[in-house]
């Protein structure tokens, strides 16, 4: 495993900012690492940088301890923070050259213009990093963590103040290294995390609440089935209710009802037949699914009770 965490705790005061986590990620992976704010998530990623130090636990990089051989750790990981702090008073490409100096990069100027052009730096790169714009900073920030061409890549936040346009341009940057590294990021977009991530962490509380593949992520939560269904004619309502597993019945219009049931029961074969046996013409049926952000937000808002065991 290119990171391995092990019972990783981290305690300020009286307070656990993190405690017992457990989790590994592995080259080619792409790991959405979510929580709400004060949840952990940075905390664990200055560990893992070697920034600061664990309580108790471990931590590994590409087989590295972090306590231990930090400076094989940094050599191998590329950090974005999430402040994303730069020297203002240099020019983009002045700073990158630092950059490459600091990690021995070999052949530095020619991986300097990669860089430059995979993160759409070229018009800015003789510009002050002081003038540019919030989005184009990120992408200094994004530029500099990949420049000694690491094998796992660390970013918290990295879209943070892109536009749509940038959006597209970054998130395909990190598609591609995902490929080939071990790429771990914190995002609040949840359409980011759908689009991107292999697997998805969510932290609360310093605790681990979901570690799933990204397909799997919503079967996490014991709930409801949504169907809504529209007949061309007029349905009776208290036939409906009596459709097997059928729990509740609402009326949405017209001939449009929505209809809930118990996750582990699919209706829709039930409602077809329903149709039949009362010469209804289906025009619509639709289960709707829960997406990340509804997992996210049931796995952090006091309903870690509700959680498949």
């Amino acid at each position: 495993m290119s990171v391995k965490v092990s019972e990783l705790t981290k305690i300020y005061g009286e307070q656990k900012a993190v405690h017992n986590v457990s989790f590994e990620a592995k080259k080619g992976e792409i790991l959405g690492f979510l929580g709400p704010n004060g949840a952990g998530k940075t905390t664990t990623m200055k560990i893992l940088t070697c920034f600061i130090p664990q309580t108790s636990g471990k931590a590994a990089v590409c087989g590295y301890d972090v306590a231990e051989d930090s400076m094989a750790v940094r050599e191998r990981i590329g950090y974005l923070p999430e402040n994303n702090p730069l020297y203002k008073d240099m020019y983009v490409k002045e700073y990158l050259g630092f950059i490459a100096r600091m990690h021995h990069v070999k052949s530095g100027q020619k991986r300097i213009a990669e860089m430059i052009e995979m993160t759409g730096l070229g018009r800015e790169q003789n510009k002050l990093i002081g003038t540019l714009s919030k989005g184009y900073r990120q992408r200094v920030g994004l530029a500099q963590a990949m420049l000694h061409d690491p094998e796992v890549l660390i970013l918290d936040e990295p879209t943070s103040g892109l536009d749509p346009n940038q959006l597209v341009e970054i998130r395909s940057v990190i598609k591609q290294l995902g490929k080939e590294k071990t790429v771990i990021f914190s995002t609040h977009i949840m359409q980011e995390v759908q689009a991107l991530c292999d697997r998805v962490l969510i932290i609360n509380k310093g605790n681990i609440v979901a570690n799933d593949p990204i397909e799997e992520l919503t079967n996490r939560i014991k709930g409801e089935t949504i169907v809504t269904v529209e007949f061309h004619q007029q349905a009776n309502e208290n036939k409906l209710a009596g459709i097997r597993h059928v729990k509740t019945v609402k009326a949405l219009g017209k001939n449009r009802w929505q209809l809930s049931a118990d996750s582990a029961h699919d209706v829709r074969g039930d409602i077809f037949r329903f149709a039949v046996d009362n010469n209804l013409t289906l025009l619509e049926m639709h289960k709707e699914t829960l997406s990340v952000e509804d997992v996210f937000q049931e796995l952090t808002r006091g309903g870690n009770e509700r959680m498949r065991e």
